[in-house]
């Protein structure tokens, strides 16, 4: 691999302008045309074969009297002024200007006042208008959004407090806010400091925007033709930022040091992209195949996202090996060698000590020290994972700013928690025997004894006439785990009743709870195949059998951290407005799932970055202490800066106001903070130590079947060998003229 970047690395830097100005030219061709198709996200979250899913599928072809999706609603929650209620006067004359003022709207179907649909709670102070579209709510235009929120400032200005619910977002996914403005800064200030150049911290992040844009304008043609839900485009955008600006950042750090070497800029550059070049493609693949693996889990909307980031992933690979060589070909010579950072001198032991430095001679001068105080500290941030709760975000887990959240809590307080997490019940009969309407009733009548129910309604028939809808409203919200329980105790009577009624559940709070617990059984084989092929491909990199597990294990100890550290903050609600976290809730569904891929690509690439420089170092003196002290001492600094980068540009994202987008970032950015520094740059040193030469050990005939992937550039010395006896030869010809005719 090696031997072939080398060579692309040379050719791009003669073609430099060609690539530079095709890669600028297909970045605008495909803004062209993502901007002419527009984006269209898919909303939908089901999982093809749960129960949840398979009433939905009973529930359409029983009720629905057309295929056409269902019309975009908008709920106008209102609550009267202290001391009135919604049926007084002055409150009804303004509630009906502003119905007249949104029917003018020639996309509304209509709108039914809290009046007509006589949804007022007790106290008759809330109640909710329902605004219907022809359209489906994905299709319903920024104008009509305007109309809906111009006309209830007049109902807030005449006292009545106005929120919005229903299909319609008004709360729309941001992505590049401020929040994700900071976190670019942050990672600009930190490489200032890595490269001590003004210049040198602004390309990695130029570029890396570059890719960025390629992958998320080819994200949203995408959208066009595959359902690929908006939260997609969050993680994309978080993972492609980060690893495009740790990717460059890798190669020039590798170009810097060529030219501290005494390498002319040309060679410097090729062998670049040859060294660390080789460990980009093959850290980038790692990210991508793991982000692939979430197809595993066999979800429809999971898998659409893995392959959005791995989109993102794939284009900042390529970026970093063909655009970034083409960049340095232009300004590589104003950057310069690595000049020595006056912040990080002071971990430098000693002036003449060339071979480690501070850190290094710590760690592996108390390595049973470290590795015990690493181990225990990710072993008890792990212990909140054991109580796990998996849940889908609503509106009730929005910022308390949001229009949605506020309409959320305004409906709990007048129909209770339950209102959100009202069930449908779909009874189907058996045709032969007793009175299909007695059967029906008699199992109606048992699920009004269900603990924890508020309601049931009277059974409505379907089509084929043994097919009854029930709606259930349970007094819990829908996060709540009695409510879980009720959707469990539903389907247990289903198996076990006389009435031979069989009973499917279904509605936005039962498929979310067949999301959360079918994502929840996918962990674990998820985690075996991640963890499984984390081992094979190490071996193959590093040619050891114990590098490869201590890598594995550290990997597990960090993933188990993170998401103990997430149910201790999110779950638990500790510190969980330190956070901006608005309110405790369940975990997200498929966060575990999401950290998993993304930690475990990340975290090899760390490994990578750091270890394989130490294998180069064992390779040529075959001293394991001197190689792990060479790898600190060369690698560490990379890796540190780049897992700084990583973590300002995930807690930009976690600033985010979208609750999807605050979790992910949230759990990614100490994914990262135990990974890189506790892990990476703690106990793997400090176990190194321990194992000593047996790190490196390889059974000799492992050692022939195993192909040689060459991460560390071997072959680029041949090359270069090669190159200067070709040189060599075409000059000897001439020499002998010249000496004839002299």
């Amino acid at each position: 691999m090696a031997k072939y970047l080398y060579k692309l690395g040379r050719w791009v830097v003669n073609h430099n302008k060609k690539v530079i100005g095709g890669t600028l030219g297909i970045l605008i061709i495909i803004a062209i045309v993502a901007l002419s198709l527009g984006p269209a996200f898919s909303d939908e979250m089901s999982i093809p074969d749960t129960e949840s899913a398979e009433a939905g599928k009973i529930l359409e072809k029983e009720f629905q009297s057309s295929n056409e999706p269902a019309p975009g609603t908008v709920n106008l929650v209102l609550k009267a002024p202290k001391g009135e209620t919604l049926e007084s006067g002055e409150v009804v004359d303004a509630i009906n200007e502003i119905i007249d003022k949104i029917k003018e709207d020639k996309s509304v179907v209509s709108v039914a006042a809290p009046a007509e649909l006589d949804n007022y709670n007790e106290n008759k102070n809330i109640g909710y208008a329902v605004v219907t579209y022809d359209v489906p709510a994905s299709k319903v235009t920024e104008k009509s959004k305007e109309i809906i929120l111009e006309s209830i400032e007049d109902t807030r200005d005449a006292g009545i407090q106005t929120e919005l619910a229903g299909t319609v977002a008004f709360s729309e996914l941001e992505i590049g806010g401020i929040s994700e403005v900071i976190g670019v800064v942050i990672a600009y200030v930190i490489l200032a400091l890595t490269f001590t150049s003004f210049l040198a911290a602004g390309m990695p992040i130029i570029t890396a925007v570059i890719g960025l844009g390629i992958g998320i304008l080819s994200i949203l043609i995408g959208t066009n033709y595959f359902d690929i839900p908006s939260f997609a485009l969050a993680l994309a955008a978080m993972l492609g930022l980060a690893v495009g600006i740790d990717y460059a950042l890798f190669i020039m750090s590798r170009f810097r040091q060529e030219l501290a070497k005494g390498h002319c800029v040309k060679e410097a550059i090729a062998i670049a992209n040859g060294t660390a070049g080789s460990a980009v493609v093959f850290a980038g693949i790692t990210v991508i195949i793991a982000l692939l693996g979430l197809g595993v889990a066999k979800i429809p909307f999971l898998t659409m996202m893995g392959i959005s980031a791995a989109v993102c992933v794939l284009f900042a690979i390529l970026i970093a090996v063909i655009f970034v060589p083409a960049i340095l070909a232009l300004f590589g010579h104003k950057i310069g060698p690595s000049r020595k950072n006056k912040l990080l001198a002071r971990f430098t032991s000693k002036k003449n000590d060339k071979e480690s430095n501070a850190w290094g001679n710590f760690v592996t001068k108390r390595p049973w020290t470290v590795t015990i105080l690493g181990i225990l500290f990710l072993v008890v941030v792990s212990i909140p994972f054991f109580h796990m709760q998996l849940g889908l975000p609503d509106n009730g887990t929005k910022s308390d700013e949001t229009t949605e959240r506020r309409a959320y809590d305004l409906l709990s307080e007048a129909y209770g928690p339950g209102y959100h997490s009202s069930l449908v019940v779909l009874a189907e009969a058996d045709k032969s025997g007793e009175d299909i309407q007695s059967k029906i009733n008699k199992v109606t009548e048992e699920l009004g004894d269900l603990p924890n129910i508020k309601s049931v309604s009277p059974p409505i028939p379907g089509k084929s006439g043994n097919v009854f809808m029930i709606s259930i409203t349970p007094k819990t919200g829908p996060n709540d785990i009695k409510t879980n329980d009720i959707v469990h105790s539903i389907r247990e009577l289903s198996d076990n009743n006389k009435e031979q009624v069989k009973l499917y559940v279904t509605g936005a709070t039962a498929v979310n709870i067949d999301i959360s617990e079918k994502l929840n059984d996918a962990v674990p084989l998820f985690a075996s195949l991640i963890v499984g092929f984390a081992f094979i491909l190490l071996v193959l990199v590093f040619r050891s059998i114990l590098v490869p597990l201590k890598a594995v294990l550290g990997f597990l100890l960090s993933l188990l951290a993170t998401l103990g550290f997430v149910v201790f903050v999110i779950q638990d609600g500790n510190f969980y407005s330190l956070f901006g976290f608005p309110i405790a809730s369940p975990v997200l569904a498929f966060l575990p799932v999401i950290v998993i891929g993304i930690l475990f690509g990340l975290a090899m690439d760390y490994e990578v970055f750091l270890v394989s420089r130490m294998r180069e170092e064992f390779t040529h003196s075959k001293d394991a202490k001197k190689a792990i002290l060479a790898g600190i001492k060369d690698s560490g600094g990379v890796v540190t800066a780049a897992g700084l980068i990583m973590i300002a540009v995930f807690t930009g994202f976690m600033l985010a106001p979208d609750p999807i987008i605050k979790s992910m970032g949230f759990a990614l950015t100490f994914g990262i903070i135990f990974d890189a520094f506790v892990v990476r740059m703690a106990i793997v040193p400090a176990v190194m130590t321990l194992m000593g030469k047996a790190a490196w050990y390889l059974p000799s005939w492992l050692d022939k079947v195993l192909p040689n992937i060459d991460v560390e550039g071997t072959s680029i010395q041949n090359e270069i060998a090669e190159s200067k006896n070709r040189n060599k030869k075409k000059k000897s010809p001439r020499i002998k003229e010249e000496r004839v005719s002299e």
